[in-house]
């Protein structure tokens, strides 16, 4: 087949790699989003350039120009992997087989732009990906495919996308194509019921609150690991928390009850929190134990403050 592929950042360059190292199909362009002043090289970009493709990274897919380039590379069909730009309907049927786009969960739950950092900080025990018929809708339309997999209970975002999704979704991809080559692509047909919008994960959502049930902190604190990056304070100061532990243990909300080699004891509702690795403001990611020691932090102090 003759393939358009539309991605960016290393997801979009490894899918490239892969589909041009395998050699089965032919990559006749490329698609990523514009360049952005003061910021390196998209590695798709680069990596396309490298192997003396066409590149293109139009700002949107409305104008007639844009719609004409990409129709005169008569492709068979378009890989979307990792994209931002919405792409409408007149560009995703250009192709003869129309356009197939990839997103890190099982939907038609967690559409949206942090599909990673939802199913942990809801306590999922699955999460996955999709390859799906994309439509004007976020992230809505039938699937092509699905790869569930287990989300343990201390698992963080890079142990769920880069250890488990990552590695499995950019290998998919041959399979997709094979998919589409039978001609007869699977549909699997949404269950609006199932179906679920999680807004972007910012730092407003990373706000630890101690008064919280241990299970929804801990869950909040994985799930922002490492970005946007769960945050509490102290006498009015930022601290970012990353590596931690759920301990059992009473006591009253918010308190430290321990400072040790291993971190920080943080209590909360039904148990507590042991800090293993935070970031004061202006500074960088640390040991817990460092950074008590370093502004004196005391058992009995209270975070939140």
């Amino acid at each position: 087949m003759r393939l358009i592929v539309m991605g960016q950042q290393a997801f979009g360059k490894d899918v490239l790699e892969l589909l041009l190292s395998t050699g089965t199909d032919e990559v006749v362009a490329v698609y990523c989003e514009p360049d952005k002043e003061g910021k390196p090289q998209d590695p798709i970009k680069e990596f396309a350039l490298e192997k003396c493709l066409p590149v293109h990274q139009p700002s949107n897919f409305n104008d007639q120009e844009t719609l004409s380039t990409l129709a005169s590379f008569d492709a068979d069909l378009m890989v979307m992997a990792f994209v931002n730009v919405f792409v409408p309907q007149d560009a995703r049927e250009t192709p003869k087989m129309g356009s197939i786009c990839f997103h890190p969960s099982l939907l038609p739950k967690y559409r949206g732009p942090s599909a990673v950092n939802w199913p942990i900080i809801m306590g999922d025990t699955t999460s996955g990906y999709s390859w799906f018929y994309p439509s004007d809708g976020l992230d809505e339309g039938d699937s092509l495919m699905q790869w569930e997999c287990p989300l343990g209970p201390d698992d963080t975002v890079i142990d769920l996308y880069f250890k488990k999704i990552y590695p499995s979704s950019v290998s998919s991809v041959l399979e997709v194509c094979d998919l589409f080559r039978s001609g007869n692509p699977p549909r699997i047909v949404a269950d609006e019921a199932q179906a679920s919008y999680e807004r972007r994960c910012t730092k407003k959502h990373a706000h630890i609150d101690w008064h919280k049930p241990v299970a929804q902190v801990y869950n909040l604190i994985r799930g922002t690991n490492p970005a946007p990056g769960a945050w509490t304070t102290l006498d009015g100061n930022e601290i970012s928390v990353y590596d931690s532990r759920r301990i059992d243990g009473d006591g009253l909300s918010g308190r430290v009850m321990a400072i040790s080699e291993e971190g920080v004891t943080v209590q909360c509702i039904g148990g507590r929190i042991l800090l293993k690795r935070v970031k004061a403001s202006g500074g960088t990611k640390q040991p817990a134990a460092e950074w008590a020691e370093a502004i004196g932090l005391n058992v009995k102090d209270n975070l939140g403050t």
